[in-house]
């Protein structure tokens, strides 16, 4: 089992950066693949970035591509999101999630472990 924490977020104005970072417990880390999910008042939860388990390979939601970077240090237990440009559209809750399986899914269902989420508010 994988217990998720993530912190990092906040309010912040339109155009600065912010990173989030999640927190694994557990010596397993580097097994698992690593991704970031967000989910906005209303909406459904939808894919930001996933990196795979050597941070080798990394992707992105097309509205985030070029402001968003996610990396991820197996050392430390560790995955970042790193969040420039931030838009009022960015504001929603963050989650981190994981999944013991060397492909990156952009479904949430494939996923098998899940942080609290992290509020991030993007002001205009």
């Amino acid at each position: 089992q994988v217990q998720l924490v993530e912190s990092g977020g906040g309010l912040v104005q339109a155009g600065v950066s912010l990173r989030l970072s999640c927190a694994a417990a557990g010596r397993t880390f580097y097994r698992y693949t690593m991704a970031w999910f967000r989910q906005a008042p209303g909406r459904e939860r939808e894919f930001v970035a996933g990196i795979n388990r050597l941070g080798s390979s990394t992707y992105y939601a097309d509205s985030v591509k070029g402001r968003f970077t996610i990396s991820r240090d197996n050392a430390k237990n560790t995955v970042y999101l790193q969040m420039n440009s931030l838009q009022p559209e960015d504001t929603a809750v963050y989650y981190c999630a994981s999944r013991g399986n060397d492909y990156v899914s952009q479904r949430a269902l494939d996923y098998e472990y899940w942080g609290q989420g992290t509020q991030v508010t993007v002001s205009s």
